[in-house]
């Protein structure tokens, strides 16, 4: 199934509830207009005037900041089915700057278009809400591996933290998955430079981990990865016992 067949917001959001079909035609009029992006275009940058949000229909994408020295951060990676800007939502002007890391498709939609959702499909409301609460846990656990582990953890951390979100849209994925960054794209979002990116790739392919193939990558020992840096899927289930009826 190609990443553009169907709506991957309707199906990553599927994975945690049994959506209605008005919820799915609500949730489509969020995906009626298409842009494409090239690779390396930048969407919008800090202090851009915040109005639209942004449902990924194919490709990948990363937020970032630029540090003084002319460094740069990654702070989140973005696939098909996420919806970004949630975390700038609060402010009228952006707070990060949004990087195509392949040609992509997005569908904007304003933000008085969530007044639809919030309004009139209390269960997606609780939904992407809870997705929100539960991105500021990754963050912490991101802050964990960042601060505390070694570059090849942290390597490691970042593979299982990609491997699990992917699955949510892809049911058929198993232990390969296409990895379309570059070595300096993945150092800057996990805080390493190019050559230790190289040494930790190496180091997990030598010790029979992980494999690398022409376009990603394919983890051969996924328990052991996760018993090397105390992994935790925040992605496969969601409490929904509290959700609206």
């Amino acid at each position: 199934m190609s990443e553009t067949s169907v709506s991957c917001l309707i199906t990553k959001l599927s994975h945690y509830l049994t959506l209605t079909d008005d919820s799915r035609e609500k949730l489509a009029i969020l995906e009626e207009e298409e842009i494409s992006f090239s690779r390396g275009s930048e969407i919008y940058t800090i202090d851009d005037a915040n109005e639209h949000l942004y449902v990924v229909k194919s490709g990948w994408l990363y937020t970032y900041l630029d540090l003084p020295d002319g460094r740069r951060q990654i702070v989140k990676i973005h696939h098909p089915g996420d919806i970004i800007g949630f975390a700038d939502i609060a402010f009228r002007q952006a707070t990060t700057n949004l990087a195509a890391a392949e040609d992509v498709v997005l569908c904007p939609f304003p933000k008085r278009g969530l007044r639809m959702i919030f309004g009139e499909a209390p269960q997606i409301t609780a939904l992407m809400f809870s997705i929100a609460v539960r991105d500021q846990v990754v963050l912490l656990d991101t802050l964990r591996a960042l601060g505390r582990m070694s570059s090849r953890e942290r390597l490691v951390y970042f593979l299982l933290d990609l491997v699990s979100r992917l699955r949510i849209t892809n049911r058929s994925m198993t232990d390969t998955f296409r990895l379309p960054l570059t070595q300096t794209e993945i150092g800057d979002t996990i805080g390493l430079t190019n050559v230790y990116v190289s040494r930790a790739f190496t180091a997990l392919e030598k010790d029979g981990l992980i494999a690398r193939t022409a376009k990603g990558v394919r983890i051969v020992s996924e328990a052991e990865l996760k018993a090397m840096v105390d992994f935790a899927d925040r992605y496969e289930q969601m409490d929904t016992t509290w959700f609206p009826e």
